[in-house]
């Protein structure tokens, strides 16, 4: 991890055991690293309209029921990510609220990504620079072929076209927040949290950080519940990611 500027740590968002983990890898990167380089934590879990509100609570400005109040948590923020947020507060870490607000999410979805070329010019400090990039030709097929295993295309589930212009939303949304800091900062050591899909095999999140910024030194930890946590699978779990940390199913 010292070796390079992000950290991708890719989750599933009910894996209780990764989220204890991934309190273990702050806790050694500030052991390791807190007195010779700057660390950032990054979060999906919050949108980046919300970063002043996050920054006010970081810095001791308003109360931690204030900040919940305004800040749009998820519903297991309590108990999953809450000792990240409290890890970094303590150690004077910025946090970065990385995700593309849902409102403009659902829009692309629902419209196509055309459509937010309507919203008034102060919803472009919440969103990349537009046009965002288009997923790589690999993630597309990826993430076509899970909506229909899943049944989520089709009818009911939306234009799988719209839903992919949505996906690609947020993973251009969260580079650019880590590109922007990078930029700022170029010396930091960011930290990432987000769902696995978004950073599975370099893609996603990381392919768009290449758009925003080329050369930027990426490593991708992947968590992955598993029947049987002491047997690596090759065919399974080969090629998730740099590393693959198994989990116990259902935990």
């Amino acid at each position: 991890m010292a070796s390079v500027e992000v950290v991708f740590l890719g989750e599933q968002h009910d894996d209780t055991v990764a989220h204890r983990l991934q309190l273990q890898v702050l806790q050694e990167l500030q052991a390791r690293l807190g007195e010779e380089r700057p660390l950032v934590l990054s979060l999906e879990m919050f949108e980046c309209d919300v970063q002043l509100v996050l920054d006010e609570y970081l810095q001791g400005l308003i109360t931690e029921a204030q900040f919940l109040e305004a800040a749009r948590p998820w519903s297991n923020y309590e108990r999953d990510y809450r000792p990240l947020v409290e890890f970094a507060r303590l150690h004077g870490w910025p946090v970065l609220a990385a995700n593309a607000p849902q409102r403009y999410v659902n829009r692309v979805s629902r419209l196509g990504r055309q459509a937010l070329n309507d919203l008034p010019p102060r919803a472009y400090a919440y969103l990349p620079p537009l046009p965002y990039p288009n997923p790589s030709p690999l993630y597309r097929k990826q993430f076509l072929d899970f909506m229909q295993r899943t049944g989520h295309s089709g009818p009911h589930g939306g234009d799988p076209e719209r839903l992919l212009d949505a996906q690609a939303l947020r993973d251009a949304m969260m580079a650019y927040t880590l590109a922007k800091h990078l930029m700022r900062q170029p010396e930091a050591l960011i930290v990432h949290l987000t769902g696995a899909f978004h950073v599975a095999g370099g893609l996603g999140t990381p392919e768009m950080l290449a758009r925003y910024r080329p050369g930027t030194r990426g490593l991708v930890l992947i968590w992955r519940p598993a029947a049987d946590p002491s047997r690596f699978d090759p065919q399974v779990h080969g090629g998730l990611g740099d590393f693959v940390w198994l989990t116990p199913l259902g935990h």
